[in-house]
């Protein structure tokens, strides 16, 4: 495994970051292809035996029980100081108005819940899931600031967002003394690469690390063009990112085969090598089947040469902005475990 320091600070992550989405209670939440605690168990431990030191989860995967499986694994299987742990906040984790966003009340509220579901006494990263329109920007900051320096979160970050809105949050973090982001976890794969206009260009200007979500846009990057799963079938965020597709997604889908056929590697490991050529951190990964995390790990050797990233590229034509949303839940607002 190789490691880096997440943007400008001194923290050391690996290239790679496991996103434990899929792991937690396919009984609670809205996807039903989550594998259980027991059923998760081993994915950790191969992340941690292959030299994976970096999960990334939520409050609201699994309604909370994501956390919890977290939480338990590395206290069985790691060493607290040798892991990096970071987790989000801002989708509705309960029935009441300050259950959501990023007010101040809801995040005290939120990072004291993670922290009880996780079993620890702080996370190394606290992010805010998405922007929030109803809450001063002001507050939110003060707030994040206030949770660092109570020692409950070493560093915090952010997740999709507009870069005028991510640019305004740490201008008045500077400004007024308070802790500013450190990471962006944004979207970003080769069948959509939209950050690159404004996003990706002001994290690098200001050290901040980029840890994307989605790296192989819902593993269509991972398979042929005309081969399906049962999440893709079923994940109402695929569909809502990539439904229908068109001819320029299916040529680059086709331009990620043929490098890997004439590679001798996975789809996965070239969608996911891809990203480093983009300077991010460590894309976060997916694993639920074997041979997921193999070929994750593939892809932090793999060098892509300028005719190969040329060929990925190439067929790109612009997108709608997608991923600042998220699709409503069929029924009803969740209410977190724990």
């Amino acid at each position: 495994m190789k490691y880096t320091r997440l943007g400008n600070t001194g923290l050391s992550v690996s290239r790679l970051c496991l996103g434990c989405m899929s792991y937690g209670d396919p009984k609670q939440g809205h996807h039903d292809w989550v594998l259980d605690e027991e059923q998760s168990r081993p994915f950790y431990r191969a992340a941690l035996e292959s030299g994976i030191n970096f999960f990334d989860t939520a409050n609201i995967y699994s309604n909370g029980a994501s956390e919890l499986v977290l939480g338990r694994a590395l206290k069985d299987l790691a060493r607290r100081d040798e892991v990096v742990v970071a987790t989000k906040a801002y989708f509705p984790w309960g029935l009441g108005p300050n259950t959501r966003g990023n007010s101040r009340k809801a995040l005290f509220a939120a990072i004291d819940a993670s922290l009880n579901r996780l079993d620890m006494d702080y996370v190394d990263l606290f992010q805010i899931h998405r922007w929030d329109d109803e809450v001063p920007v002001e507050e939110t900051m003060e707030a994040l600031h206030d949770i660092v320096k109570s020692g409950k979160a070493l560093h915090i970050g952010a997740s999709s967002m507009h870069a005028w809105q991510f640019a305004r949050a740490q201008e008045v973090a500077r400004s007024n003394g308070w802790t500013p982001f450190v990471s962006m976890q944004n979207h970003l794969n080769l069948l959509y690469r939209e950050e690159e206009r404004e996003m990706i260009p002001l994290c690098h200007d200001e050290g901040v690390g980029l840890i994307p979500w989605s790296p192989l846009a819902r593993g269509k990057l991972a398979r042929a063009w005309d081969e399906t799963t049962r999440r893709n079938e079923t994940d109402a965020m695929n569909a809502h990112l990539y439904g229908g597709g068109d001819s320029a997604d299916r040529a680059i889908v086709d331009a990620v085969g043929m490098i890997a056929e004439a590679r001798s590697v996975s789809r996965a490991a070239v969608g996911l090598a891809w990203h480093f050529t983009k300077g991010v951190a460590a894309p976060i990964v997916g694993a639920t089947k074997s041979g997921h995390l193999e070929d994750a790990l593939v892809a932090v050797d793999l060098e892509l040469v300028d005719e190969e990233i040329a060929e990925l590229e190439g067929p790109y034509r612009p997108k709608e902005v997608s991923g600042l949303t998220m699709p409503t839940p069929p029924s009803g607002t969740p209410t977190v475990k724990g």
